[in-house]
């Protein structure tokens, strides 16, 4: 089954991603593999201290995935992996298309502020002709309904 590999950060672009990858997935009979990714920096505390903010930063994600698990589940009949890591983020999301063959697309959402499209979506797209994959980029003030009509 190839899925649709899509980044859960705290940006507004990220709910179209979201909303794309699953639409897309249930119209080809596909999945999402939903990757959150803790930035290492988070964590440069005492050792005791570190673990706990990496134990609340696991529960925040978790709360965050329940809240698009049950959209894509109730409204899309997907139900979606969730993978955590803690790097950064390109190397991350590369491991995890390399490490899961099923992976067939990137869906990112671009950001519509004026500082550009946001981090993911410049930095990998600097590098799309050496991606494994096809990458799909999502526009952040896209509306549900074109959406749907795209999908």
């Amino acid at each position: 089954m190839r899925k649709f590999l899509v980044v859960l950060d705290d940006s507004r672009e990220c709910l179209n991603a979201m909303r794309f990858a699953a639409m897309r997935a249930a119209k080809t009979e596909g999945g999402v593999l939903i990757l959150s990714i803790i930035p290492p920096d988070e964590f440069q505390h005492w050792i005791g201290v570190g673990n706990i903010m990496r134990e609340e930063a696991r529960e925040r994600i978790h709360a965050h995935y329940e809240v698009f698990a049950k959209w894509m589940r109730d409204r899309q009949g997907i139900d979606p992996e969730l993978v955590i890591r803690e790097g950064d983020a390109v190397p991350e999301i590369l491991a995890v298309i390399k490490e899961d063959p099923d992976v067939g697309v990137l869906v990112l959402g671009a950001s519509t502020e004026k500082g550009g499209p946001g981090p993911l979506v410049s930095q990998l797209s600097k590098n799309a002709g050496t991606l494994p994959i096809p990458i799909t980029i999502v526009p952040g003030d896209m509306s549900k309904e074109r959406l749907e009509a795209v999908t």
